[in-house]
């Protein structure tokens, strides 16, 4: 009896052990096992993920738009961003869109799985080992919370492919089940994140007009809202924002979608709308930085049309406050920019200089106090010190793309800052050399007696604050960073740190605290009250030549007029290089700040100057070519100085039909018109030639003949004007057309007609001819001529002949330049 008992108990043991195919097994077993065992580790795994992210995350404000839900990526670029960044480190291969490993787990593939492959894991082995298929159907409903969790650890370790994969067996093997749109919620993400937003906002609008569930329409409309965003359909996304808002009770998810509503109104110039968004989202937060940060995001919507007193009070109210206390500057920074909306502009770089003497506790904005200071002294045309603050800006800024951006405005005021102070150095020498000699005298005297006054007050107030202070000025009261310290300098080098100075550490740290507080300092006395970055004014002097060293001769006016040039040579020198500066400076205008107006108007005071004909024509051109399409009254007088000065120049052909791609199909009278033109033109009929193409190029302006037309003129020119002539319009249509056959004709015989080369003609077979004679002045080719055969080592050679002495010629232009700058020159 025993024995049987055994042996009916091992089989029973045997066949619970035997592994099963998915149709044999039991639903209700499985469905009860998936729920407390595998499958709750995978979810267990997913969550733990998502709690470490959400713990770790920290907004990055400065990019152009939040990310609403908390465990998504951040972009990569500042130390906001390093959670994204130490996420792609761990996914290794996988780096598209990264996990953040949790404290104390491995986070690389050479030390173990990652988090979200673990849970991966798991809900494949949920699947795998508790599936339950009838006929082709799942019938374990756990499975469903399977492929879910399978789904979103792929995404989330970017691999979409893989997590569609699941979504769409899902699709087919429990198609019947209740849950699918949160499958199909999940499939448009995958979408998105692969960039395919058409598909995803398909699937989106598809579950849009269906009866969901809820929490099913809070998830969609995050995701939906998202996509729409990044596909740029910003007023569908706001429209999407505002139904999520209303959808969603939790008070941390509505101040978050409130604030990123805001910050797309903003982007669009809808001030008022984006203000009340931001409004919501400071009235919902329960972060303390969110909430600081909304106030501020509500200054930048403020204009001179609103209430800016009442504003301006209850900033200033509230950072009284409490805790808020601690974020005095990045309120003063709001306060400023407010100011600075309201046209108050003393006022707001005053707020902005407070902003930088409070205590740091966003980098960033202190960046971005440096940068508006700057801005300010840009706008005044302050190029030195706008520089400087650029340059501080870039060093507190911790968002990388904000600093590349800056970086690039830095170096390009700095280009500017030299161009613009060599003209006014310049122009004042110029000037002073046309005074007569009394009237140099009373300029100096007057020179003098500011000298005299300057001093005088400096030295005052040296003695004022030597009185008053003492030697030791520092501040010791309870805000100080002093305050508590009762270790004397000498005690460092009794204590058991060591010598202060014998820790390069502590120094190091000690430098940078000293840089943060006071900013980059002068060896000078008094300098705690000297200006901030006090080297401005000696910058400034040096570009413009004046000297701060205080010379015994600085009270004489001899001092400065015998250093005025006199000869002729010089002066051609100084008006010539100060011309080049103002064509530079100019042109800067437009290509570094996109300041058209300022850029025309700077062109055309150098034009009025009356400079050497290279940099007139470059002026007259640049003019025209940044106005004519946008501004036309604006160019017309550039135009008609080029065509009546310079009519037989490139850039007078260039005003006439200025450059043109959007050419349509030939027209038939187009065609006609140049069968006449030509005829005439084969007839020797130039003057009558040259009048039918005139008139056809004004008649049909957008026509596919017009390159044509272009190069039968040349040649009229050629019969007509000389070789001279006829090149300068040969350069033009390489210019205008040079990627049509006329364009590249017009290069080959520029090679042909600038060089001193031997070569040989072909005829239309490429047949070589009898040697032609080098044109002379008025006998150039015909128009049917095909160009002469040139090797193209010819062709190579030339080129970079004629390279090699543009470089030539623009290093003594450098050079010339550099002595006229490196000459000494006293004060003016």
């Amino acid at each position: 009896m025993k024995k049987t008992i055994f042996y009916i108990f091992l089989i029973f043991i045997v066949l619970a052990c035997a592994a099963k195919r998915p149709e044999k097994r039991s639903r209700f077993l499985k469905g009860f096992s998936t729920e407390y065992n595998t499958l709750f580790n995978a979810k267990d795994a997913l969550n733990t993920e998502f709690s470490d992210r959400t713990k770790a995350h920290k907004d990055n404000f400065y990019a152009p738009y939040i990310n609403l839900l908390t465990y998504e990526e951040q972009p990569v670029g500042s130390e906001i961003g390093q959670s994204a960044v130490f996420a792609e480190s761990a996914m290794g291969k996988n780096a598209a869109f990264g996990t953040v490993a949790a404290p104390g787990q491995p986070a690389s593939e050479d030390k173990g799985a990652t988090i979200l492959e673990i849970a991966e894991a798991k809900a494949l082995k949920t699947i795998d080992k508790y599936s339950v298929i009838r006929d082709g159907q799942e019938k374990n409903d756990k499975i469903f919370d399977a492929y879910i969790t399978l789904a979103q650890s792929r995404i989330y370790m970017g691999k979409y492919l893989q997590a569609l994969d699941a979504l769409n067996t899902v699709f087919v093997k429990m198609k019947d089940d209740k849950r699918l749109p949160l499958a199909k919620i999940y499939q448009g993400l995958a979408y998105a994140k692969m960039k395919d937003y058409f598909k995803a906002n398909e699937i989106f609008v598809n579950l849009k007009t269906k009866d969901l569930k809820k929490d099913y329409q809070k998830l969609l409309g995050i995701y939906y809202s998202e996509s729409l965003l990044e596909s740029g359909k910003k007023d569908a996304a706001i429209a999407e924002l505002g139904d999520a808002f209303e959808v969603n009770g939790n008070r941390k998810l509505k101040s978050r979608i409130a604030f990123l509503r805001g910050q797309i109104l903003a982007s669009q110039g809808k001030t008022v709308e984006a203000r009340e968004s931001f409004v919501s989202a400071y009235k919902f937060s329960n972060d303390f930085e969110f909430e600081v940060k909304s106030q501020v995001e509500i200054a930048k919507t403020y204009n001179s049309k609103d209430d800016y007193t009442g504003a301006k009070k209850y900033l200033e109210g509230i950072s009284k406050k409490g805790t808020y206390a601690s974020r005095k500057n990045e309120f003063y920074y709001a306060l400023g920019l407010m100011a600075a909306n309201a046209g108050k502009k003393e006022e707001a770089k005053e707020y902005f200089m407070k902003s930088l003497a409070e205590k740091v506790s966003d980098p960033q904005i202190r960046g971005l106090s440096y940068y508006e200071i700057g801005r300010g002294y840009l706008n005044e045309n302050e190029y030195i010190a706008a520089g400087a603050y650029y340059d501080s800006a870039i060093t507190a800024m911790t968002y990388e793309p904000t600093r590349v951006v800056l970086q690039e405005q830095s170096n390009n005021i700095k280009k500017l800052a030299k161009n613009y102070y060599l003209v006014k150095k310049n122009d004042s020498m110029l000037a002073l050399a046309k005074m007569t000699e009394p009237d140099r005298i009373a300029y100096f005297n007057k020179y003098i007696e500011a000298i005299k006054l300057k001093e005088e007050a400096a030295e005052r107030e040296r003695t004022r604050e030597e009185r008053s202070k003492g030697f030791d000025t520092g501040d010791y009261s309870a805000n100080s960073i002093f305050a508590g310290q009762t270790a004397s300098f000498e005690d460092f080098g009794t204590s058991s740190k060591g010598f202060y100075f014998g820790n390069t550490n502590t120094v190091s740290k000690g430098s940078s605290e000293f840089k943060q507080i006071w900013g980059t300092r002068t060896l000078s006395d008094n300098w705690r009250y000297s200006a901030k970055m006090s080297s401005l004014e000696d910058a400034k002097n040096e570009a413009l030549g004046i000297t701060s060293v205080a010379d015994p001769r600085r009270f004489e006016p001899s001092f400065y007029i015998e250093k005025i040039p006199r000869d002729a040579g010089s002066l051609a020198q100084l008006k010539k290089d100060r011309d080049t500066a103002s064509l530079g400076m100019g042109i800067m205008y437009d290509d570094y700040f996109s300041n058209t107006a300022l850029s025309t108007k700077t062109l055309y005071d150098l034009v009025d100057n009356r400079p050497e004909e290279k940099v007139m024509l470059q002026a007259l051109y640049e003019i025209f070519a940044m106005n004519y399409e946008k501004n036309p009254s604006a160019s017309e007088r550039a135009k008609q100085i080029l065509l009546t000065d310079y009519p037989y120049s490139s850039y007078a052909e260039f005003a006439r039909n200025p450059r043109n791609s959007s050419f349509v199909k030939s027209n038939v009278d187009a065609e006609n018109a140049y069968q006449t033109a030509f005829t005439l033109y084969e007839g020797e009929r130039f003057d009558e030639s040259r009048q039918m193409l005139e008139q056809s190029v004004a008649r049909f302006p957008n026509d596919a003949l017009i390159p044509k037309f272009a190069l039968l003129n040349a040649f009229i020119a050629g019969k007509t004007s000389g070789k001279e002539v006829m090149i300068l319009q040969l350069e033009q249509i390489a210019l205008n057309y040079e990627k049509t056959p006329e364009g590249e004709r017009a290069k080959q015989m520029l090679i042909w007609l600038k060089s001193d080369l031997q070569v040989q003609m072909t005829d239309d077979r490429g047949n070589v001819l009898k040697q032609p004679q080098k044109p002379a002045e008025n006998n150039v080719p015909a128009f049917g001529t095909n160009p002469p055969n040139v090797s193209q080592k010819e062709i190579e050679q030339k080129q970079a002949e004629e390279e090699m002495q543009k470089v030539i010629q623009q290093k003594e232009e450098i050079r010339r330049q550099e002595e006229g700058q490196n000459k000494p020159k006293g004060k003016k």
